[in-house]
């Protein structure tokens, strides 16, 4: 019960969409508990006013996650992660499709770019496939801050940034203020 509380304290304390997310520590989370306990922690974030629940695609229990948040009205971003390495864009088309056809209300396909050319598949197919779902997708790592930064200029639906330098939650991710001044930079509305 104290959960909810604290979940619906955050939810009444803005009026931005808010995105719950409980990410394992095999995904770089700091969740240790079961899955099931992670399933009922993204509901009653869903529960307790959070228009959108990011499920991890590689969950076993990521279709009937997607049904129930659907079921209490939020919108499922149904995510994939690849920690040590890019994709080709024959392999993000898959992953795409994967979670159109799980109900994902918007597709998360998040790389890491090893060398700064990583970004070039990335930028390139969110530029088409953005047309086909809402799709969030750009490289982790500092080389990738390229594609996080440029991804919503080509389709993307959003993209992360920090509240402030410093508290990141992923390697290479840029805070608000950074994103701004490079976005003023290339006179980018």
């Amino acid at each position: 019960m104290e959960i909810s509380r604290k979940l619906s304290d955050v939810s009444a304390s803005t009026k931005i969409p808010l995105i719950a997310t409980n990410k394992l520590q095999s995904e770089k989370g700091f969740f240790a508990g079961t899955e099931s306990e992670r399933q009922q922690t993204l509901l009653n974030a869903a529960k307790n006013g959070f228009e959108y629940v990011d499920v991890d695609l590689s969950s076993p229990k990521h279709k009937e996650t997607i049904s129930q948040l659907k079921l209490l009205g939020a919108k499922p971003i149904v995510s994939y992660h690849k920690f040590d390495g890019a994709l080709n864009v024959s392999a993000m088309e898959k992953v795409l499709d994967e979670e159109i056809s799980s109900g994902a209300s918007i597709c998360k396909i998040v790389t890491t770019a090893k060398q700064i050319e990583d970004n070039l598949p990335t930028l390139s197919f969110v530029s088409f496939a953005s047309s086909k779902a809402k799709l969030v997708c750009f490289c982790m790592g500092e080389h990738g801050k390229i594609s996080r930064l440029l991804s919503p200029l080509f389709g993307a639906f959003f993209t992360f940034a920090s509240l402030e330098k410093g508290i990141e939650t992923a390697t290479g991710q840029m805070s608000i203020n950074e994103m701004r001044a490079a976005y003023n930079l290339l006179e980018i509305k």
